[in-house]
């Protein structure tokens, strides 16, 4: 569950001086209103949500749950509460299902391509998220079925291009391996003969960066061939998008890693309406 004072954050950004609009408009009633799904697919962001809702006031039915695939037209939440609460929090929380249910549904889509081809083969989010989201990102990939590696700088060694323009790749792996026995040690790669140099000297993973399905599976042949193979977790990344995900679980690596879940995120569409004659009433 995301903290509710960072849920609070979207709400001061959308109503820094309150929803002028709704106060200037609507008297102090309340109502019912729904939230509906108007796409199908992966379901995601009903928890922060009700969250809010919750926080403000709002009695919250919820029909799904979060991870669950819904069918377009079905209700997610019924809320039952003051009408300037609903209103004030209408665009933040819909947003937040909107955002992560689009990310959600895309992960499920392509883990699904890649477990038709190799059922071992992990999907994987990046650092490729939206500033300030990423704690929902992430959230929503693991949703999805994907795996979110890792949240941030600090929690693993990735040694990338930049690391190795300035250090030898076998120094950068030494001094990483060194800082630590309780770090995992991933180095990203752009060759063949880079990956077989990375594993020699030990690195956990080997990100194999930028490379064609083919390049990758020569790779993963000539890591079996010198008996290194085992040593290493292969993770492929780069470019990866959903039209091509299924000819890189074919190449024997075991994570695929797509920027793509995060950084271009088609939005579920979600609406909110307000159920008209549903006994609105003046709160005291």
């Amino acid at each position: 569950m995301i903290p509710i004072e960072d849920l609070l954050r979207f709400v001061r950004e959308d109503a820094p001086w309150g929803d002028v609009t709704t106060e200037a408009v609507v008297p102090d009633v309340a109502c019912r209103a729904v939230i509906r799904a108007k796409d199908a697919g992966i379901v995601a962001g009903l928890e922060e949500a009700r969250a809010l809702f919750e926080h403000f006031g709002v009695a919250v039915r919820q029909h799904s749950a979060d991870g669950r695939r819904v069918a377009a037209g079905a209700p997610l939440l019924e809320l039952e509460g003051r009408a300037r609460a609903i209103l004030l929090l209408e665009r933040t929380a819909l947003n937040i299902i909107g955002r992560m249910s689009g990310i959600a549904t895309r992960t499920r889509e392509s883990v699904d391509a890649v477990r038709a081809v190799s059922p071992d083969v992990r999907v994987a989010a990046t650092r490729k998220t939206a500033p300030g989201l990423r704690m929902l990102d992430k959230k929503a990939v693991v949703l999805g079925g994907g795996d979110p590696h890792r949240h941030c700088l600090s929690d693993m060694v990735l040694i990338k291009d930049n690391h190795l323009a300035l250090v030898p790749l076998p120094e950068a792996i030494r001094k990483a391996k060194e800082q630590s026995l309780y770090r995992t040690v991933e180095v990203e790669v752009e060759t063949e003969q880079d990956a077989i140099t990375a594993a020699v000297a030990g690195a956990d993973i080997i990100l194999l960066d930028n490379m064609a399905p083919d390049a990758v599976r020569e790779a993963v042949r000539e890591l079996v061939g010198r008996g290194l193979r085992e040593r290493v977790t292969l993770e492929v990344s780069g470019g990866v998008a959903g039209d091509d995900v299924a000819g890189y679980a074919a190449t024997g690596v075991d994570v695929i890693s797509m920027g793509a879940l995060t950084h271009t995120v088609r939005n579920f569409d979600v609406s909110l309406d307000i159920l008209k004659g549903a006994g609105t009433v003046r709160v005291s």
